[in-house]
């Protein structure tokens, strides 16, 4: 009791006043994070379908399919969605002088986690929605394709 009164006076004074700019500031390099994963798989499966386009090959389409399965365990296509979010080192370090936060690497890792899991969701959620092995007509492999790309990325 004694202690609750100015614990919540000084989160009112010194810390709620900040919260929306705060949570502003660390939005930006997570949006911009995500934005690289769905764009990381947007490439991704664009490359596919040239390829398909191509050659016109069942078999290595369904090779391509199964090393974009693979794409949330590759750190070197990974990397440049997960540097975006290390922006957040310089702001937290900000944070952590002004209000003490601490496990600033904590965050920046978790952030990663959620940007891999995201993409295992929509690599995942692609091979489900189109099976090569399912596709009786070649001529309409690359539209269900780009649908299923475009279904997923929504």
């Amino acid at each position: 009791a004694s202690v609750s009164e100015p614990a919540q006076k000084c989160c009112t004074e010194n810390i709620q006043p900040f919260l929306t700019s705060i949570l502003e500031e660390l939005m930006g390099p997570i949006s911009s994070g995500f934005m690289e994963v769905r764009s990381l798989f947007d490439k991704e499966v664009n490359e596919i379908i040239q390829d398909f386009q191509k050659t016109n090959d069942m078999t290595r389409l369904k090779e391509n399919v199964d090393q974009l399965m693979t794409l949330p365990f590759n750190s070197v296509k990974m990397e440049p969605c997960y540097l975006k979010v290390n922006l957040l080192q310089e702001f937290l370090q900000d944070l952590k002088n002004r209000f003490k936060v601490y496990h600033i690497d904590f965050v920046i890792q978790r952030t990663q986690n959620f940007m891999q899991e995201l993409m295992e969701n929509a690599v995942y959620t692609f091979e489900q929605l189109f099976s090569p092995s399912h596709q009786a007509d070649s001529a309409k492999v690359a539209t269900t394709i780009e649908k299923v790309k475009l279904r997923v990325l929504k």
